[in-house]
């Protein structure tokens, strides 16, 4: 980068890549990347799955049950570094060069897991597993949005997000197997769980190579000339898959880029305050409400059945496969009206909308109608609507924040959210289960209150981002 030119230039990379039609390179594009969020469903259902199984002294490891707490806030913690540090790296060196690296720790983390003989050394591997993942989560969704068509980015971000439901699905039938003594020995089955996440991760990073940098990202670094290079390729390679000729972009849908070589911290934090400060209250609001609800009820839900309803402790996890499969379909299904209603309509609803039936499953346990079954019934219509709302917060802040800022604009909301929502929340409901049924109903009236506040912001500041260009929403710092 030391050696590169920097100038003024005029580009038309951003329409270009806008008018794509959908091909295979786009799904390359969606495979190689957006397939981390399942390993990181797979990971936080692993750890909680095997929980009970490290406190053993025939696992190998022996932890006591505070320390399972303490990994699983270690790992909160991690990722919350992770997306920071590498949220930076990602504005300044690139999404390729961090997607690779940040997916390269994670496997290194997650294998050396495997072998981990001390709680010390669990801790460790595990801050770092989380590292690996927050530093994803930054680099992955700047890089998918620079490169997926503007008509198309509300569903395809919804998919990649949801999909964190797929590896918890997975993870938590895996677990269930592997945990069984008569097929693997205590100390066996809860490594061989890390050791096939890493496969996983390994096939993905396969994949991954061939996805090329954010020609964004590049242009504004000073490396126009590889960006037309790249931009050309892709556009020969869609060309080829489609069978279609692709129109001329006009020269009217040019801008205007003064090349820089970074964005310091100081002017990452005064656009999002002062250029941006609706935005900002909006990006706080959508993440604190959902990590708050999700982190809340996800880490207690085991407690809750089996201590409060009286669900056998080996049954207990089955209930999260239809769980995480309502998780899934809602960002699935409701995705493309995210492009076609609109994002205030569809967000604010989602939020709003899961926060009022979280209101009514809190009011029918509180009064003793619903049993375990009733229970889940209620969790999947409540996780329906708000995986699609959750999925949408990440959407929104990768998009309505300029692309210099874009990686840490992620990273930040991502950890304030996760740390916030990852410690209050298991800390408050594991209280509330310890002190009945009529203290978690309460617990679900403040996160559905959160959700709907949250909904509520969106309503009054979100931004219809909707088909727009990532330029038109907000403008890049390097045009003014």
């Amino acid at each position: 980068m030391s050696g590169v030119k920097l100038k003024t230039i005029s580009t038309r990379i951003p329409a270009r890549l806008d008018r794509l039609p959908w091909s295979r390179w786009h799904w390359l594009v969606v495979v190689g990347l957006g397939t981390v969020w399942i390993l990181d469903g797979l990971e936080v259902t692993i750890v909680g799955a095997i929980a009970s199984r490290l406190t053993e002294k025939s696992s190998g490891l022996g932890l006591t049950s505070a320390q399972v707490g303490q990994a699983a806030a270690i790992y909160v913690a991690g990722a919350c570094v992770g997306a920071l540090v590498f949220g930076y790296l990602t504005d300044r060196f690139g999404r390729k060069r961090l997607f690779i690296l940040t997916l390269g720790l994670y496997l290194l983390a997650t294998v050396a897991t495997a072998f981990s003989f001390t709680p010390l050394f669990f801790f460790v591997c595990r801050f770092f597993t989380g590292a690996g993942i927050g530093g994803e989560y930054a680099a992955i969704n700047s890089a998918i949005d620079e490169l997926i068509p503007a008509r198309r980015r509300g569903v395809v971000d919804l998919a990649i997000n949801g999909s964190y439901w797929l590896g918890t699905a997975f993870g938590a039938v895996l677990t269930v197997f592997l945990l069984n003594t008569a097929i693997f020995p205590a100390g066996i089955g809860w490594r061989i769980a890390f050791g096939l996440g890493a496969v996983l991760g390994l096939t993905i990073l396969l994949v991954r190579r061939n996805v090329p940098e954010s020609p964004r990202w590049m242009f504004i670094h000073g490396r126009d000339e590889d960006a037309e290079r790249q931009v050309a390729e892709i556009e020969a390679t869609v060309q080829d898959d489609t069978g279609r000729e692709l129109d001329e972009v006009p020269e009217d849908q040019a801008i205007e880029i003064h090349q820089r070589r970074s964005t310091g911290f100081g002017e990452i934090a005064k656009t999002a305050i002062t250029r941006y400060p609706k935005r900002f209250v909006l990006g706080l609001s959508l993440f604190i409400g959902q990590a708050f609800l999700y982190n809340a009820v996800f880490f207690t839900y085991a407690l809750v059945l089996t201590k409060l309803l009286g669900v056998p402790s080996d049954i207990a996890p089955w209930t999260l496969v239809p769980i995480a499969i309502g998780n899934f379909l809602g960002p699935l299904l409701l995705g493309r009206l995210f492009d076609s209603v609109g994002r205030k309509v569809m967000i604010s609803a989602s939020y709003i909308g899961s926060g009022i039936l979280l209101v009514v499953t809190g009011i029918l346990f509180d009064a003793r109608v619903l049993d375990a079954v009733w229970l889940t019934v209620c969790w999947v219509i409540v996780f329906f609507f708000a995986s699609a709302g959750a999925s949408a917060a990440y959407l929104t802040v990768s998009e309505i924040f300029p692309m210099e800022t874009r990686a840490m604009a992620i990273a930040f909301f991502y950890a304030v959210g996760t740390g916030l929502g990852g410690i209050i929340g298991p800390l408050l409901f594991g209280e509330f289960v310890s002190m009945g049924i009529s203290a978690v109903a309460l617990g679900y009236f403040i996160g559905a209150g959160l959700m709907i506040a949250a909904g509520l912001v969106e309503v009054f500041l979100g931004v219809n981002a909707e088909r727009r260009s990532l330029e038109d929403i907000a403008a890049p710092l390097s045009t003014s």
